[in-house]
C-alpha cells in the first residue's frame, strides 16, 4: 500500500509534496527559449483570492492522486482526523470535491480541510476494510455516528403476583416480559387503551391489602386485587389474554370474546355484548393493520432511509421467527454520497456483537457487493442483500422508509435547517438569510369562505404560534386570488408596521407571477423591502418580483424542500379552515331549515350543543329549554339533526 500525505499550514507546501509541486516543476515566469522573439510585457494578472487559491493549490495536488481504488484522509488545522472516505478512483473523487459548485454541507467539509493523505487498496473490498477500521479508531467529526440512536419503548408485563402492564424504555432482567419495540407513540398507546378498556390491570406501583378498592376499581379500570374483589387465578387469566394480543396470538382470545358475548346476549346483558362487540372490532381492526408478524421463520433485516441535506437517517427493522423483534434509528451528519454513507452505515451496524442475518432487505442494492464480501472475510456470515419483490417485504421496508422520514422531519424540527436557507439565500439572491419566512394561500368554494392563511418558518421548520388566519371581506362572493392576496399581504404588514414588529425575511406566496405581483403592490405601498417570492404547483416554478423568467431549483434541492414544505403547510392550514366554515355554514343551514327555527336561535342551539350529532341524541325537553322553544318544535329540530348527522 502506497501512502501521501499533504498539509497548508497557510505558507508554501514542500516543493514535489503538496498542492505548489506541479507548479515549481514547471519553468519560471516569464522564462523564454534563446530563439524566441522578445518579450512583450505581459498584462498583471488578476489576483484570486485567498479561498480560491487554496481551492487551486489543493485542485493541483489531488490531481497526483492515482486513479486507482483507495481510501483518503481529511484533518483540519490541529492535525485531526475529520473524515474518512473510500473511493474507486481515488483522483476523480478528492478532484469533486474542490471542482464546480457544491452543496453547502461539501462547502463547509471543504473549509475544515488543511490536509489531505490517501492510502491505496488492491480493490473496492479493501478500501471499505480500511475505511472501516479508521472509521472505528478515530471516529472522525464527519462521518457517520451510530452513537445518535434511538431507544423505541417497549410494553413490559411485570413478573409479580398480581402482573401489571405499561411502557417503558429500560429491560430488566427479572423475569418481566416485554413486547415491542413500538416505534410509534400512536402504536404503542393504541395498545394500552385497548388493554385498559379490555382487560384492565391494576394501576398501582406497590400492592397493599385494602378493606375497599380505590377509584379506578369503580370506573372499571382496576378489579381490585387489593380488596380481594378478583382471584389470582382469573387475574392471570386476563393477563394471559394480555399476552396473546401483543405476541400476535388473536384468534384464540377472538374466539373467547365471541363466547362471551353470545352468552352476554343469551342473559340480557345487551350493555356487555356491545362492550365486548365493539372489543372484537377493535382487536379486528388493529391485528388488521399490523406489519410487526408474519408466517415467515426467516431471520431477516428490512433497512430504509433516507438522505437529505446535510443528514441522513436509517431505520432497522429486526424480524426473528415471523414476529417483529426490535427496531433501531438512527440520525447522524451527512458528508458523502447516498452509497457511501449507506456503506458506512451497514458495516458500522453491524460486527461481531450484532451479526447481519442471512437476509437484509434494503431500498437500493447498489453498492451493497462490498459490504457483503465484508461480512463473509470479517465475520464469516454470508448475507444476501435484497430489495423486495414480495409485497410483505415492501410493505416493511415502506414503514422503514416512513419512519425514516419521520425521523428526519423530527431532527429538522429541533436543529433547524440552516444549510437548506444558505442554499435559498444564493439560489435566489435574497438580501439577508431568510431565517424567517411567512407563507401565504388562498382558500375558497366558488366564491364562498374565502380564506387566506398565514404560516411562518423560522430556521426551516414550522412555527406554530406565529400562524394566521384571515376571513377575506372584500370581494362580496367574488371569485378573485390577486384581490384576496392584496388584502391579506394589507392587513399583515400593516398591522406589523404599526405594532413595530419583526418583519419576515422572505414572504412566499402561493401561486405564480400574477400573485407575486398583487403581493408586491402592497409591500411597496408600505415601503417594505423584505424578499418576496411566489411558488406555482404545477412544476415547482419559482416567480420573483421584476423578473421574467421563473428560477427552477433541481427536484432534490434542500433549498426548494424547505419552500414546497412552506407551501404545502398554507395550503393545508388554509383549506382545512374553509372546509370548517362551510361545515359550519351546513349545520346552520339544517337547523334553519326547520320553520321557526332564525338564525339568532340556531346559533344558540349549536352553542349550546356544539354539534348536529350531539342535538340528535338529546332529549326534546333540552333542546326546547335551550333555544327557547316549544316541545313540538325541538322535536322538529332533533328530527332534521338526525336526517342531517353526517355534516355535524
Amino acid at each position: 500500500m502506497k501512502e501521501q500525505k499533504n498539509e497548508i499550514p497557510g505558507g508554501e507546501a514542500p516543493a514535489g509534496n503538496g498542492p505548489d509541486a506541479a507548479a515549481a516543476k514547471s519553468p519560471a515566469a516569464g522564462a523564454r527559449p534563446a530563439s524566441a522573439a522578445p518579450a512583450v510585457p505581459a498584462a498583471p494578472k488578476r489576483r484570486l483570492s485567498p479561498q480560491a487559491e487554496r481551492g487551486a493549490k489543493f485542485r493541483a495536488y489531488v490531481r497526483q492522486a492515482p486513479e486507482s481504488p483507495g481510501v483518503y484522509i481529511m484533518r483540519d488545522s490541529g492535525g485531526a482526523i475529520i473524515y474518512v472516505g473510500k473511493a474507486k478512483v481515488l483522483r476523480n473523487r478528492l478532484l469533486s470535491y474542490f471542482s464546480g459548485k457544491k452543496e453547502v454541507k461539501t462547502r463547509h467539509l471543504v473549509s475544515k480541510v488543511e490536509s489531505i493523505e490517501w492510502t491505496l487498496a488492491g480493490s473496492e473490498y479493501d478500501a471499505l476494510l480500511i475505511e472501516n477500521n479508521l472509521i472505528k479508531e478515530h471516529s472522525p467529526k464527519y462521518n457517520i455516528n451510530l452513537k445518535d440512536g434511538k431507544t423505541y419503548p417497549s410494553i413490559r408485563i411485570t413478573a409479580e403476583e398480581f402482573p401489571r402492564v405499561f411502557r417503558t424504555r429500560r429491560i430488566i432482567a427479572d423475569g418481566s416480559e416485554y413486547f415491542g419495540p413500538f416505534p410509534s407513540a400512536d402504536t404503542i398507546d393504541t395498545y394500552l387503551e385497548l388493554i385498559k378498556r379490555l382487560f384492565p390491570l391494576r394501576r398501582c406501583v406497590v400492592m397493599r391489602k385494602r378493606e375497599s378498592p380505590c377509584m379506578y376499581y369503580h370506573i372499571g379500570r382496576c378489579p381490585g386485587p387489593c380488596a380481594g374483589k378478583i382471584t389470582r387465578e382469573a387475574y392471570l387469566e386476563r393477563v394471559g389474554q394480555i399476552r396473546s394480543l401483543l405476541s400476535g396470538q388473536t384468534a384464540g382470545l377472538l374466539e373467547d370474546l365471541r363466547r362471551r358475548m353470545g352468552q352476554a346476549s343469551a342473559e340480557f346483558r345487551f350493555e356487555e355484548a356491545a362492550s365486548l362487540r365493539d372489543a372484537i372490532k377493535a382487536v379486528e381492526q388493529f391485528v388488521g393493520r399490523s406489519n410487526v408478524q408474519d408466517l415467515d421463520p426467516a431471520a431477516r433485516d428490512y433497512i430504509s432511509w433516507r438522505c437529505d441535506g446535510d443528514l441522513a437517517s436509517f431505520v432497522v427493522f429486526t424480524m426473528r421467527e415471523g414476529r417483529l423483534k426490535g427496531r433501531d434509528s438512527f440520525v447522524t451528519a451527512l458528508y458523502s454520497t447516498e452509497e457511501e454513507a449507506v456503506q458506512t452505515f451497514l458495516t458500522s451496524y453491524y460486527g461481531p456483537e450484532r451479526l447481519p442475518p442471512p437476509a437484509v432487505y434494503v431500498m437500493k442494492a447498489a453498492g451493497t457487493k462490498p459490504v457483503a464480501e465484508f461480512f463473509k472475510k470479517r465475520l464469516g456470515v454470508k448475507t444476501r442483500f435484497l430489495t423486495p419483490k414480495e409485497p410483505r417485504h415492501a410493505a416493511s421496508i415502506n414503514l422503514a422508509a416512513e419512519n425514516a422520514r419521520e425521523e428526519l422531519v423530527k431532527r429538522r424540527r429541533e436543529i433547524g435547517d440552516r444549510s437548506a436557507l444558505v442554499e435559498l439565500k444564493a439560489a435566489l439572491g435574497l438580501a439577508s438569510l431568510p431565517v424567517r419566512i411567512e407563507g401565504f394561500d388562498i382558500a375558497h368554494l366558488a366564491g364562498k369562505n374565502t380564506v387566506a392563511s398565514l404560516i411562518s418558518f423560522r430556521n426551516g421548520v414550522p412555527d406554530k404560534k406565529n400562524y394566521r388566519y384571515f376571513r377575506i371581506k372584500s370581494l362580496g362572493g367574488a371569485i378573485d386570488d390577486f384581490a384576496s392576496v392584496r388584502e391579506a399581504v394589507a392587513r399583515r404588514y400593516t398591522r406589523l408596521v404599526n405594532e413595530e414588529a419583526e418583519l419576515p425575511d422572505l414572504v412566499l406566496i402561493d401561486g405564480g407571477a400574477g400573485q407575486v405581483s398583487a403581493a408586491k403592490e402592497i409591500l411597496d405601498s408600505l415601503g417594505l423591502d423584505c424578499d418576496l417570492a411566489g411558488l406555482a404547483k404545477k412544476n415547482e416554478e419559482i416567480y420573483l418580483p421584476d423578473r421574467l423568467e421563473p428560477v427552477i431549483l433541481p427536484k432534490d434541492s434542500p433549498a426548494l424542500r424547505v419552500l414546497v414544505a412552506i407551501r404545502d403547510e398554507t395550503h393545508r392550514f388554509a383549506t382545512g379552515l374553509s372546509k370548517k366554515l362551510r361545515t359550519k355554514d351546513l349545520r346552520f343551514a339544517a337547523l334553519t331549515s326547520v320553520e321557526g327555527i332564525g338564525e339568532a336561535r340556531a346559533k344558540k342551539l349549536m352553542k349550546h350543543f356544539g354539534s348536529l350529532s350531539a342535538i340528535a341524541a338529546a332529549e326534546i325537553s333540552a333542546i326546547a329549554s335551550a333555544g327557547g322553544i316549544s316541545a313540538a318544535l325541538a322535536a322538529a329540530v332533533r328530527e332534521k339533526a338526525a336526517t342531517s348527522y353526517g355534516i355535524g
